[in-house]
């Protein structure tokens, strides 16, 4: 739990501060985008399949409320608003890789024994997220140039 506060605190103050992404109606569609495709991807994984959980396995877990509301968003702005449009594929292929590596080791830190971690595998591995978390990415950069930039 401390360490998803302190993550919480860390990644939006980050990003309010450093977002490029100027307009507020495109970061708030990317921030409700991102919550819903988040519950959607953990109404399947953990809810039905039981692959992962946050803080309780069987039942509500009110406390991963936060998680879906307040921890990936702002880290979905950053990853938006730095991302190197115009350049290479080799240099977007890289980027996407870095943020994907990132995301593993933060995964890796939330699986720390309570009080400090909050994220618990069921069947799910650290080389589904590895496949996931690009896939999820490209599908958040899809959705954010055909729905949101371009509208």
């Amino acid at each position: 739990m401390i360490l998803l506060i302190v993550s919480i605190i860390l990644f939006n103050w980050t990003a309010f501060r450093l977002n490029r992404i100027r307009a507020r109606n495109q970061a708030a569609h990317v921030w409700m985008f991102t919550m819903a495709f988040q519950l959607l991807f953990d109404l399947i994984i953990d809810f039905k399949l039981k692959g992962y959980w946050y803080f309780e396995k069987y039942t509500v877990d009110w406390a991963a409320f936060l998680a879906w509301t307040l921890l990936i968003p702002p880290l979905n702005l950053l990853f938006l608003g730095y991302f190197p449009t115009g350049r290479r594929l080799s240099v977007k292929a890289g980027y996407l890789a870095a943020w994907s590596a990132a995301i593993l080791a933060y995964e890796l830190l939330t699986m720390l024994p309570e009080p400090w971690g909050y994220f618990h595998y069921g069947w799910w591995n650290i080389g589904y997220s590895a496949v996931a978390d690009p896939l999820l990415f490209l599908v958040l950069l899809f959705y954010y140039r055909r729905f949101i930039q371009s509208g």
